[in-house]
């Protein structure tokens, strides 16, 4: 966990390059594997390294270190990108990425906390994932620990009536300890923009407005760029420093960020890989390290 103070532009550098790295293992992982999903993931690329590799206090050595930092993906289905970034963080080698999805394999398409070290909880099933969020940080309260919680949900996962009533007991109980971010890309598996998501010049219908929503539940809340590095940073020391109150961080975010001919396509929320689609997904990423 880095200190609270900016990050240097050679960290900034480093971290793009990771979020670079965790996009390639997704897509070459599917494209192995066959099938699973690439959008969320994608969306989710840079809210992932900065929380693995700046914001959380974990140590990859000691996956169970009682005050380590607990992490929930709610949107389960989005696992592939989350195990990108245990590899790369050094939880299992990269190369068991290789057997994403596969029978037997630890990596399964939803997490299963039984078989992989890193993993605080199994998901799958959207909207379960601010509840059990919700117990560990009232568990750190009772045992005096001063580890956070946070919790990652998406556009259709908040849909889900459990995430409401997970919101409303938090802010209840002011988990001052509990941070849910919003990978907030706009689109769900079948599209629904303008019912899931924002339009262009920002005009949000009250019930669009995440923000008011989460506000009205008791919730402080932060829209950040969910692509900017700096900015997730930031939001996420400020939500430990805070007190009081739960924090919501939302993420505004492109559905498949980081490969040009998956961005804002929600045809790509689940999709084979074709042996075209990763050269030219390979290539564009390619360049993006070339730039960095």
């Amino acid at each position: 966990m880095s200190a609270a103070g900016k990050l240097s532009a050679a960290r900034l550098r480093e971290l793009r390059g990771t979020a670079i790295k965790l996009r390639r293992h997704v897509v070459e992982s599917v494209h192995h594997a066959g099938a699973g999903h690439l959008g969320g993931p994608m969306s989710a690329a840079e809210i992932l390294t900065a929380l693995y590799f700046e914001v959380m206090n974990i140590d990859p050595q000691r996956p169970q270190d009682p005050d380590r930092d607990r992490f929930i993906l709610s949107k389960g289905h989005c696992s592939i990108g989350l195990y990108a970034a245990l590899a790369l963080r050094g939880y299992f080698p990269e190369e068991e990425l290789q057997t994403f999805d596969a029978i037997d394999s630890r990596l399964q398409g939803h997490p299963d906390m039984t078989t992989l070290p890193g993993l605080d909880m199994s998901t799958g099933s959207l909207g379960q994932g601010l509840s059990p969020g919700i117990g560990m940080a009232l568990a750190a309260r009772l045992q005096g620990r001063q580890y956070h919680t946070w919790v990652v949900v998406g556009d259709g996962d908040s849909q889900e009536g459990q995430i409401w009533e997970a919101a409303f007991i938090a802010a209840r109980y002011g988990l001052d300890n509990l941070t849910c971010i919003l990978d907030w890309n706009g689109l769900q598996q079948y599209g629904w923009p303008t019912e899931a998501g924002y339009d262009s010049d920002d005009r949000l219908p009250p019930q669009q407005d995440p923000a008011a929503r989460w506000q009205a539940f008791g919730w402080h809340t932060e829209l950040i760029d969910g692509h900017d590095l700096e900015q997730i940073h930031a939001a996420g020391i400020d939500a430990r420093a805070r007190r009081g109150a739960p924090t919501l961080i939302i993420a505004r975010t492109v559905k498949g960020k980081g490969i040009s001919y998956m961005e804002g396509d929600y045809s790509w929320h689940s999709r084979p890989v074709t042996d075209e689609d990763l050269r030219l997904a390979r290539q564009e990423l390619a360049a993006q390290e070339a730039a960095l």
